[in-house]
């Protein structure tokens, strides 16, 4: 039984290493399509775009790696069964189990080391990723701001501009939304302006021209004000860029740089902090005379500590269910390319996108289910791995009682 391990194992391989660069190019492809007008003509080095893009395929390989093993399960299967080799392996009283084995062994394994690469080296590159990108927009702030599209260069601000000039940091058509208070919304239009960082690189300061103020009284839309202006500027602290990239101990902001237990950690401490409050309004309710604004002033941090607590644990679910896809898709896959009866590319990247795109929409579903609080984030990231895994083994189950009929 060793020789056909190795004989199916080995012609995994190939469709594999196929599938990953061909997945992990046009992956690298888009992303550099989506930035080419922020890079090219702008001054930006070389060098530092190669960079960038070798930091930013770090995400693109925890990706490639499950649709790559799911369209080489397919097509090594699918060519056993084109080239009757199936069927030898069936009259001689091998159960598909069986054949799934070895394959499974090394998807197993594989799912471990996409896991030490998601754990490792994916939070360090997406940490010098934007410590590269605050480098760029240091130089040239308007970088972060893409022409005629909101951006979110800074938290709690949706910007947008029509036209921007890295040379002379001059920036028209501005429309700014701020969603920093919850108690007001606020718009502002400028015809022009200009960005730039402080000295110090501790402010992001942007001075607008011939422009008007709207804002709103939220949430009964009670009360409005209009102001026009000649000039006026925007302050926001720059400690949301993580700057400098020279800095080996900048903070680490985001999920995506952060490792699982890091995740697990900050978790916790949302978790402890929703527990203080809910300690806290028990305590107020259970005294004669409640304070009504500190029980609601609890029950607001109740509810953002919540927001952060299902976010990060939704972040460090998906680690582990991402990883493991590699096994899952095997379980898939194997049943799908007996199933096809051809061992084409085309026709295992079709049926291969066609489950991944499935896995992935209830990948985002469940995060974002997970994050507003409708389901416990553990079950919302593992969803699209049980309903998978449960196609697979149902489909597996079907062939080897209707095509392998054996009981080896």
């Amino acid at each position: 039984m060793k020789i056909i391990d190795r004989y199916i194992l080995k012609s995994h391989v190939g469709p594999f290493l196929f599938a990953f660069i061909t997945i992990l190019f046009v992956l690298i492809l888009q992303f550099f399509a989506g930035f080419a007008d922020r890079f090219i003509g702008r001054g930006i080095a070389l060098t530092a775009i190669v960079e960038l893009i070798v930091l930013q395929s770090a995400w693109m390989v925890g990706l490639a790696a499950p649709m790559a093993v799911l369209i080489a399960v397919v097509m090594a299967f699918g060519s056993l069964t084109t080239n009757s080799e199936m069927t030898v392996l069936r009259a001689s009283g091998i159960s598909l189990y069986r054949l799934m084995f070895p394959v499974l062994c090394a998807a197993l394994l594989l799912s471990l080391f996409v896991e030490r690469f998601n754990n490792i080296v994916l939070p360090q590159a997406n940490y010098y990723a934007k410590s590269l990108m605050v480098d760029i927009a240091k130089a040239k702030p308007a970088f972060g701001l893409t022409e005629n599209a909101f951006s979110s260069l800074v938290d709690g601000y949706s910007i947008l501009v029509r036209e921007a000039d890295d040379q002379s940091k001059e920036i028209r058509g501005i429309v700014i939304y701020d969603r920093s208070r919850p108690n007001f919304t606020t718009m502002v239009t400028a015809e022009r302006g200009r960005i730039e960082f402080s000295s110090d690189y501790h402010y992001l300061v942007m001075t607008l021209l011939d422009g008007e103020i709207h804002q709103v009284k939220q949430p009964a839309h009670l009360a409005y004000r209009n102001l026009s202006f000649k000039k006026y500027r925007f302050v926001f602290e720059s400690s949301g860029f993580g700057f400098a990239r020279s800095a080996s101990n900048r903070m680490r902001t985001g999920d995506s740089e952060l490792s699982a237990r890091e995740l697990l950690t900050i978790g916790e401490e949302f978790k402890t902090r929703i527990a203080v409050s809910e300690k806290r309004i028990q305590s107020s309710l259970d005294g004669v005379n409640p304070q009504l604004a500190e029980i609601n002033a609890e029950r607001q941090s109740i509810r953002e500590n919540r927001a952060m607590y299902n976010r990060y644990m939704a972040a460090y679910h998906k680690k582990y269910s991402l990883s493991l896809a590699c096994f899952v898709f095997v379980l898939v896959g194997a049943p799908l390319g007996v199933l096809a009866r051809r061992g084409g590319f085309g026709v295992g990247a079709g049926m291969s996108l066609l489950f991944f795109v499935l896995y992935w929409m209830l990948m985002i579903a469940g995060e974002t289910i997970a994050e507003r609080g409708l389901l416990d984030p553990m079950l919302a990231m593992w969803l699209g791995n049980i309903v998978i895994s449960m196609i697979g083994i149902l489909l597996a189950l079907s062939l080897n009682r209707s095509i392998f009929n054996t009981t080896r």
